[in-house]
């Protein structure tokens, strides 16, 4: 009969270090109301003093100055702050990339303008009508250019071949006045330029050397913007009703039980930040992926592929090539003769292009390699510093944004109150966040917007791959299908490029659709010798009805 008087003794005793070290006499709420209002909620309702608190869903019960309006107030402003701690820090990270972008983008564009400027300067005194009757073709012949760059779909190989043949067409003509060259003519002598080689090696070497520049840098290019964009959808992802609580209980409880001075411990928030962040932190892989080819393809175009010595001198070589042809008229035109036949001699006579050249003008290529150097080292610097982006945005966040407590604290808000925090903190990514002890994480249901970018910076990464060994590769329905199994081997060095291809050329790009599945058969054979989806489901019904039977 004397356990009772004890027992209810005990009670007593546990509970009274809820009011905290002022003892019966209730603590004023002044700090709570302070930060209420200045977060634009109205101060009426709000306790002068402590008040008992079992009202709360969120926060520990013990007493305590927030109401339930208050802690819903409270639980929706810690997640739009939340939120906008996110797209803050993604803005940091889509700023470096689209400067990056910008600065290469800029580069590219102004060589491409230099060289065609260079072109247009030079070409009327050296080359007379040769030029003046055919600056079409070499305009379009830039034009093309400039949109193979921005992505349009075209085929840079096709887009060569066309300007060297229509350049041919024109010239040939303007170089053999006395005769009429009807378009079967043409033809006939267009079929005999490759044995002939009427511009010498230059259409050969050019198309191999800038199809892989252009590749590399476009490819290059696209790669940021791709890595921005990515970093802006997910930045942008809502937090959830179970993160919504855990945010709350780290940023805004301690100020409920009068601890506003109390930070949070450091790994109680590092534990919430990388459960409400488990989805975000699977990116890192694939992102990972994305930055070491991007720093790879950089090498290329500041190396093999060198875009300031291939695109800035495409005027050199298309002059190259018609002193070639200059320099061998009559053997060309009479090996055309032969294969094609005498053209019937023009009753419109001889035009003033045999004039020859109105004085020879020596070209230059202004080369800007020390300027490519630099934005590739800086470009470089920039992707190694953010290769770790995903799964260092939760120690970022506690530090800089929740101004956790440094780990060896044992005074900080844990939670439940100030003390120290003994939990282990968790793994990165959601399938660690199983046993996580702050935050109900569902590891069965991952987030599909994420998944989504998942897919995009692995089609991106096999873009890359292929542009390191001068592979033009396009793709189908990459935005509506995120199942495919992608490029989740696909690696940044040569030997995923080797994987990938062996053929350096682009005569034809190549499309890839994205597979449906990501399986692991052969030809859908693994797909056959699995159960169908509904006896799993029965299966599942019975593990679940089972048991509830035998204990009745």
């Amino acid at each position: 009969m004397r356990v009772f008087p004890w027992g209810f003794w005990l009670l007593c005793v546990a509970s009274a270090p809820a009011r905290g070290d002022s003892g019966s006499k209730a603590r004023s709420c002044a700090e709570v109301r302070q930060l209420y209002g200045a977060k634009g909620f109205s101060l009426s309702g709000v306790p002068q003093a402590e008040i008992s608190g079992e009202h709360l869903r969120i926060c520990p019960q013990g007493y305590t100055c927030c109401t339930s309006e208050m802690e819903e107030n409270f639980a929706n402003k810690s997640r739009s702050e939340f939120e906008a701690m996110m797209k803050e820090a993604g803005r940091s990270v889509q700023a470096t990339l689209t400067a990056q972008h910008r600065s290469f983008d800029s580069y590219f564009q102004d060589l491409l303008n230099k060289s065609e400027k260079a072109l247009y300067d030079a070409f009327p005194s050296m080359y007379g009508e040769l030029y003046t009757q055919n600056m079409k073709v070499f305009k379009d012949l830039y034009n093309e250019l400039r949109r193979y760059y921005r992505s349009s779909n075209i085929n840079l190989e096709e887009a060569l071949n066309e300007f060297w043949t229509r350049l041919l067409e024109r010239l040939f003509k303007l170089m053999n006045p006395q005769y009429h060259i009807t378009d079967e003519y043409l033809d006939c002598m267009v079929k005999h330029a490759e044995q002939h080689k009427p511009f010498g090696e230059v259409p050969r070497d050019l198309k191999v050397k800038a199809t892989r520049a252009f590749i590399a840098a476009r490819s290059y290019a696209q790669g940021f913007l791709v890595g921005s964009d990515v970093v802006k959808k997910v930045s942008q992802v809502s937090l959830s009703h179970e993160c919504t609580r855990a945010v709350m209980k780290l940023m805004y409880c301690p100020h409920c039980r009068g601890m506003s001075s109390v930070r949070p411990c450091n790994n109680y928030c590092l534990n919430v930040v990388k459960g409400c962040l488990a989805n975000q932190a699977d990116l890192n892989t694939e992102w990972k992926y994305l930055m070491d080819s991007l720093i790879v393809v950089a090498d290329r175009i500041d190396g093999p592929y060198n875009v300031d010595t291939v695109i800035g001198t495409i005027h050199m070589r298309i002059a190259e090539a018609i002193s070639n042809l200059q320099e061998n008229k009559d053997s060309i035109t009479a090996k055309v003769f032969q294969g094609c036949g005498n053209p019937k001699i023009s009753t419109k006579g001889s035009s003033s292009e045999d004039k020859k050249r109105r004085g020879k003008v020596t070209l230059e290529a202004k080369s800007s390699a020390q300027a490519l150097e630099m934005l590739v080292l800086d470009a470089k610097g920039n992707l190694t510093a953010l290769k770790t982006y995903w799964i260092t945005l939760p120690s970022s966040l506690c530090s800089k944004k929740v101004m956790a407590s440094s780990a060896s604290d044992d005074k900080c808000w844990n939670g439940m109150t100030k003390g120290s925090y003994l939990p282990e903190v968790m793994g990165d990514g959601l399938a660690n966040q199983i046993n996580n002890p702050e935050v109900e994480v569902d590891i069965t249901k991952p987030d599909m917007t994420i998944r989504q970018q998942i897919m995009q910076l692995k089609i991106m990464t096999n873009r890359l791959g292929n542009a390191n060994i001068g592979n033009d590769v396009d793709f189908q329905d990459t935005s509506d299908d995120m199942s495919g199994s992608g490029s989740g081997d696909s690696c940044p060095d040569d030997v995923c490029g080797k994987r990938l291809s062996k053929s350096p050329s682009t005569r034809q790009p190549e499309t890839h659709a994205i597979p449906k599945q990501s399986g692991h058969g052969v030809n859908g054979a693994s797909s056959r010798s699995l159960p169908s989806a509904s006896l799993l489901l029965l299966l599942l019904l019975v593990a679940v009805i089972a048991p509830q039977h035998l204990w009745r």
